[in-house]
């Protein structure tokens, strides 16, 4: 990554060392946000999203260690360098043994600090910023937020784990977009994809649909079928909407992804077969296990790896630019000239909560494009489509959950992350409340100012 697009955040209680040290950063060209404390720098890291820390060890409250467990815990993927004038070699070899990308104690050299970091950059982003846009792996996935940037280094480190991999987001945010760049970075990237909907099939065609069948297994099998693991095999099955796969399969599928191997209906031997799972679900599967909808070991099996697609409403830098790829994307396909929005129209998408997340800024765009007559949309026509777009009608768990999700954001944006007053508010105790911010993913410290 270049160093002009590098943000590093540095944390020391001494204004003059901090002072001193951004300087020197500054001076070699990176970005510097600086925080006077560990809270400061917790409370930071959500709107400043730094590529490094480099933290003093010894400050008044948290020290530089307790907040690398915080990161750490929050992000394993961010280095963090730590600086101290107490050092010793058992505290340093103890440091990196924990995860501490860096160790230096003061006076410490410039030149190398500033080598040890610009590693710690690339290690962090080895999907890079290429001068002409993104890695190849994941070209296709349009974004310029840091929030994208975080689940890319995960999505990159989880592609070379060979390991199985749970994408769980909203509706929308795109999923298989996500689950085909992780295949491409993969050593599989030269085996097929294959991408099911766990929803659309019916139950009793789901195990021959998956395991194949065999010629007279049931009427209408006039022939030999491969299933769609063997036609992943040696690269990747995608099992999108996996939340909805009918509990009395879930056993047959658990069995497979143990033995490695699948026996086609009306078969009398099993083929072995070497396929990579990817699976989706916009559900919450921890509460479908803790009410019996999903079965555990199945769970655990299929979650080695989550990975989180944060919803439109998170990431709304990147509206803009998705509004004018489909744009690009439509004009293209129809072989007309390109058309634009106008900045009101813009200003517009920008603002609308998209509970359809990228699903519905595409659709918006399309009827804009259709139905406008100029080259320039407008704000009146996208105000339009935004009105005319069908009320999503959720089942009631997911209106639940959403109301519930909602909630507790707006009550943590309120009381800035502090539990004890948000809980007060919401009528629940403090352990009742952390369950719910757990349940959907909160952390309050990143509310915090």
């Amino acid at each position: 990554m270049d160093r002009t697009h590098a943000k590093v955040l540095v944390v020391d209680d001494d204004p003059s060392l901090c002072k001193l040290l951004s300087m020197r950063l500054k001076t070699a060209g990176y970005a510097v946000e600086t925080a006077a404390s560990g809270e400061e720098a917790l409370g930071k890291l959500a709107r400043v999203h730094p590529h490094a820390v480099i933290t003093d060890l010894r400050m008044g409250g948290m020290d530089g260690m307790s907040l690398f467990e915080s990161i750490n815990h929050r992000n394993p993927a961010l280095p963090v360098i730590i600086l101290t004038a107490h050092g010793t070699i058992p505290d340093a070899v103890d440091a990196t043994n924990r995860g501490v990308f860096g160790y230096f104690t003061k006076p410490f050299d410039s030149k190398e600090l500033l080598l040890h970091l610009e590693k710690a950059i690339g290690v962090a982003n080895p999907q890079g910023a290429e001068e002409n846009g993104k890695a190849d792996w994941c070209e296709e996935i349009v974004s310029c937020s840091r929030i994208m940037d975080d689940v890319l280094e995960h999505a990159w480190r989880a592609a070379a784990s060979g390991t199985s991999i749970l994408i769980q987001s909203e509706s929308g945010t795109g999923k298989e977009l996500l689950a085909r760049a992780i295949h491409k970075a993969s050593d599989r990237h030269a085996g097929a994809f294959v991408a099911v909907n766990c929803s659309a099939i019916p139950e009793q065609l789901l195990e021959s649909e998956l395991f194949g069948h065999v010629k007279g297994a049931f009427t209408g099998a006039s022939e030999n079928r491969r299933g769609l693991f063997e036609e992943a095999d040696g690269g990747t099955l995608f099992l999108d909407e996996i939340g909805d796969m009918p509990l009395t399969f879930q056993g047959k599928l658990l069995r497979v992804l143990q033995e490695r191997e699948v026996r086609p209906v009306g078969a009398n031997r099993t083929i072995p077969v070497d396929t990579r799972i990817i699976s989706a679900t916009h559900r919450n599967l921890e509460e479908y296990v803790a009410d019996g909808q999903f079965r555990e070991d199945l769970f655990y099996r299929l979650n080695v790896i989550m990975l989180e697609l944060p919803p439109l409403r998170e990431r709304r830098e990147d509206i803009p630019l998705l509004a004018n790829r489909f744009l690009r994307g439509l004009a293209e396909g129809a072989g007309v000239p390109r058309k634009h929005f106008s900045p009101e129209a813009l200003e517009i998408l920008v603002a609308a909560p998209w509970p359809g997340n990228i699903r519905q800024l595409s659709n918006v765009v399309e009827q804009t494009f259709i139905l406008s007559s100029s080259r320039m949309i407008s704000a009146a026509q996208v105000t339009k489509a935004l009105r005319q777009e069908p009320e999503e009608l959720l089942t009631f768990s997911d209106a639940r959950d959403r109301f519930e999700r909602d909630y507790l954001v707006k009550l943590l944006q309120i009381t800035e992350g502090n539990v004890t007053q948000a809980a007060r508010i919401a009528g629940r105790n403090r352990t009742e409340f952390y369950k719910l911010l757990n349940k959907h993913y909160l952390n309050p410290g990143l509310f915090r100012g």
